[in-house]
């Protein structure tokens, strides 16, 4: 399975913005974002104004990176998104939060998704006393998602719940100790970024 394996901070200071793929140190003085605020390159060139497929493009690159996502897992979202009727940008956005990599990262139990992702592949958690190793796999209201004893134990996650962790957690879940209880499906006025996913749907129906 392909991962982008390089630099991490490239991404973010490519789109402008911080995409908190690092964890802590997106929070310090040493984010590149802040020390360098411009895209990565040795050669910095001047554009002009960019097109209407530009913006759609880095929309769509930006959100893929939010979530550690490979462009076929980001396509089939998206046409599942087309299947069901309503808003597809909302349903498109409601289906990558309920992923439970971002579920263990939004209730403050890894410090990045990719530190959750690599807890859930490893088999920390549990879902309704369940087993589960898959990052995308879609908890629903009513979920709760739990530590392993064994895990809660190990030193780096031990650090984790002893601390409140970054940011807040989102209304629709609630964290305790070790538990994540969904209580409702995710709004789109409650991400920790601002995301246009009109412009993604967009993008895929040219």
């Amino acid at each position: 399975m392909g991962r982008y394996t390089e630099a991490k901070c490239r991404l973010c200071r490519r789109e402008g913005e911080k995409l908190f793929l690092k964890g802590d140190k997106c929070y310090s003085e040493r984010c590149p974002v802040e020390r360098r605020p411009y895209a990565p390159g040795m050669h910095q060139r001047k554009f002009g104004k960019m097109s209407q497929y530009g913006i759609h493009l880095r929309e769509k690159q930006k959100v893929k990176r939010i979530y550690g996502l490979r462009e076929e897992q980001f396509r089939r979202y998206v046409e599942r998104a087309k299947r069901v009727k309503g808003v597809t940008g909302d349903f498109l956005l409601e289906l990558l939060e309920r992923r439970l990599d971002n579920i263990v990262y939004r209730g403050g139990l890894a410090v990045s998704r990719d530190q959750a992702r690599q807890l859930v592949t490893h088999g920390h958690f549990v879902v309704n006393e369940r087993s589960v190793n898959m990052p995308s796999f879609l908890v629903r209201p009513g979920d709760v998602i739990a530590l392993k004893p064994n895990a809660a134990q190990k030193p780096g996650i031990k650090a984790l719940l002893e601390t409140k962790g970054r940011g807040s957690v989102p209304p629709w879940l609630e964290r305790t100790d070790g538990r994540i209880h969904v209580l409702d499906r995710p709004k789109g006025d409650q991400l920790e970024h601002k995301l246009q996913m009109h412009l993604i749907v967009e993008f895929y129906s040219r």
